[in-house]
Formats: structure tokens, C-alpha cells, sequence
């Protein structure tokens, strides 16, 4: 790729990034999916700092699309939020060869749906300070993939967990203190714990001690 003077380069070499890799910047798991494909679709994104605690989790219920339209939507959510909330650097990690080649600009976007959310990542891209792309084995996306899959699950009007965040329904939201003990009462109906005293956020880690 050719260079500008003074410009950094979209995608620099190895040993380029490794030298200008940020002090602070955001790790993002993304995953997208879609049950038939086309089908019922959904992303799921999990988001690190760089030194790997947890800082939001988003996922989005996408409606009837393929798999790759999934995909993309899952990377433009972790950018705008590198973009919204920074710090302004981010690696993306996807298990979609196909995703991150295209981004890389290896392969051509020739499926027409694709072309608008190609231009729309590589625009909040170029917002960045920072930006590193790669694959990864779906067995190392577990987290992202659980959520997309939980994303699909919700708007099937499926018993999905709650577990996630979803975007463009309600704000991000940070994870709750993983810490936080409370001695709450509840009650099982249709095999869902409904509490009866005291509230939680949506999203927090329960362990459910039954009574006799």
C-alpha cells in the first residue's frame, strides 16, 4: 500500500506494528451469524483493554440477513465504539477469513449488500490512531460467538440469557462488578428466576442456591 509522506499506513508490516502498538488500546472478539443463512442473524462482540479486563460486551439481533452482513455489523459496532468511547486504537479479532481479508483490502467486496458496510468500517477506521485486524479460530471467539448466538436466540423469541448488550435498543453499557454480593429472595416461574426483592443490573452473573 502506498504511502503519503508523513502518513501511517491503514495496515502497516509486522514489525512496523509492534513497534507503534499504543500504550492504552481495545482487544474486540466479534462474531456474527446467521441461522440458515440467510436467516435469523445477530452479532456478538466482547471488549478488552490491553491488558485483558473486561470492558463491555454488545450484541444486536439483526433481523433476516446472511452470515457476512452479520459479520461486518459486529466489526462496525466494536469501531464505533473505539470511536465513541476510546481510547482510539483497537484490535479486532474475527473469526471470518473472509471479513478480514476484505478489510485488508486482499480480496475485492463484490456482493453489492456488503459494499455500503465496507465503506462504513473503513470510514470509522480511518477515525482511529490505531488499528490492527486478524483471524482466529471460532473455538477462540467462544465469548462473541455465545453472544451472537444469544443475540439470534432473543429475537426468535427464544429463552435466551441475558448476558449482553443490545445496541442500538439501549446504550452500552460497562459490565457489572463481577464482586458484587447481595442476598436477594426469587422465586422460580416457567423456568425463570423472577426476583421478589431487591434489583440488579441487567447482565449481572447470578448463582442460584435453591431452598427447601
Amino acid at each position: 500500500m502506498a504511502r503519503t509522506p508523513g502518513s501511517t499506513p491503514l495496515f502497516p508490516d509486522r514489525d512496523d506494528a509492534l513497534r507503534n502498538t499504543p500504550a492504552h488500546y481495545l482487544v474486540a472478539h466479534s462474531d456474527g451469524g446467521a441461522r440458515g443463512n440467510p436467516g435469523p442473524a445477530g452479532y456478538g462482540v466482547v471488549i478488552h483493554d490491553q491488558s485483558g479486563k473486561k470492558v463491555a460486551h454488545l450484541s444486536e439481533y439483526l433481523g433476516h440477513q446472511t452470515n457476512n452482513f452479520a459479520e461486518y455489523q459486529g466489526l462496525i459496532a466494536a469501531l464505533e465504539f473505539a470511536v465513541k468511547h476510546g481510547p482510539k486504537a483497537l484490535k479486532l479479532i474475527s473469526d471470518s477469513e473472509l471479513l478480514v481479508r476484505q478489510i485488508k483490502g486482499i480480496y475485492k467486496v463484490k456482493n453489492p449488500a456488503l459494499k455500503d458496510l465496507h465503506a462504513r468500517a473503513k470510514e470509522l477506521i480511518a477515525q482511529l490512531d490505531w488499528f490492527q485486524i486478524g483471524h482466529a479460530l471460532r473455538e477462540q471467539n467462544r465469548d462473541a460467538d455465545r453472544l451472537a448466538n444469544e443475540a439470534m436466540d432473543k429475537g426468535m423469541g427464544r429463552n435466551a440469557g441475558t448476558d449482553h448488550v443490545a445496541t442500538g435498543a439501549s446504550p452500552v453499557r460497562p459490565l457489572p462488578n463481577p464482586d458484587m454480593q447481595s442476598e436477594l429472595e426469587g422465586v422460580m416461574r416457567n423456568g425463570v428466576v423472577e426476583l421478589t426483592s431487591g434489583k440488579l443490573p441487567e447482565g449481572t452473573r447470578v448463582q442460584v442456591r435453591p431452598r427447601k
